[in-house]
């Protein structure tokens, strides 16, 4: 997870050609490359400053990039408000854990680069983000791991030929030995530390006094437990297990199966869902008139 969450910084922060420390694509990276005879084409000009390269994103397709990922909408539960973290008008990102360049690496990275970059630049970041999803499946085949293997090796290959050497640190070349974590260890979601470092951070909101950190999280874990155990024999009263969701799942019985002996337990998604929604509404309304 961590040389993911390096990479995706080390790639992202390369393409918007920030000034953070995370951009490994700088003035003195471009000095480096002309002292040591390497790359013309990315040397710095006569007047010491470095021109956009093709996989620099311009000023247009960074508004572009940043404004599809902040209008990105996922369902409840499945990653944080990643728009929260990216500043269209600033052009920058920042603020991103660990999870967050997980989702965005595996999911809608590709999405995103897709109409800003050139070819040849946006096919290789592609097959280095499907690399990372083929990784993190759920279930994993030996011959496909061979396969992927080669891809990751060819794709790392194409990488340094676009990106100056300065981008390729020691991260970066951890890539290729996570096909052989995998075939160790076995899939990824029974190695990373995603759930241990989220309850590490329930455990941290517990500390009011940080001078006793270890009393604070002893004592709010026990007052957490006490109070699950009496709000279990509430009835009547708006608790945490009987508050309805940010996403509404209630059931709903579709009406030309309610006398059949299996009807469908699954909640209906599109026009039905609303349309049984309006007509609930309306029949209330209707009930409470005649009332």
């Amino acid at each position: 997870m961590h040389i993911e969450k390096n990479e995706y910084d080390n790639m992202v922060f390369t393409l918007l050609n920030d000034s953070s420390n995370k951009c490994k694509d700088n003035l003195k990276a471009r000095k480096d490359l002309q002292l040591w005879g390497n790359r013309p084409d990315l040397w710095p000009d006569e007047n010491g400053r470095y021109l956009p390269t093709i996989y620099t994103l311009t000023n247009v397709n960074k508004y572009i990039f940043l404004k599809t990922l902040k209008n990105i909408t996922v369902p409840d539960g499945y990653s944080s408000n990643i728009s929260r973290c990216i500043d269209v008008k600033q052009r920058k990102l920042g603020g991103l854990k660990s999870h967050y360049s997980h989702i965005l690496m595996g999911q809608f990275l590709p999405l995103a680069i897709r109409n800003t970059l050139p070819k040849e630049v946006c096919s290789v970041l592609i097959n280095l983000c499907l690399s990372f999803r083929k990784l993190c499946h759920k279930f994993l085949k030996m011959d496909e791991l061979d396969q992927l293997q080669s891809r990751v090796v060819i794709t790392l290959c194409h990488m340094e030929m676009l990106f100056p050497p300065s981008s390729f640190t020691i991260m970066a070349h951890l890539i290729v030995h996570l096909v052989e974590d995998a075939k160790l260890g076995g899939p990824a979601q029974y190695q990373w530390m995603y759930p241990i470092e989220r309850y590490l951070g329930k455990l941290k909101s517990y500390v009011h006094n940080k001078a006793q950190a270890e009393g604070s999280i002893a004592e709010g874990y026990m007052a957490e437990e006490a109070l699950t155990f009496c709000s279990r024999y509430l009835d009547g009263i708006e608790i945490v297990f009987n508050r309805l969701h940010c996403v509404n799942d209630e059931r709903v019985i579709v009406p030309s199966y309610e006398n059949t002996l299996f009807p469908p337990v699954r909640k209906p998604v599109g026009g039905f869902y609303l349309f049984h929604s309006i007509f609930k509404g309306k029949v209330a309304s209707t009930s409470s008139c005649v009332n």
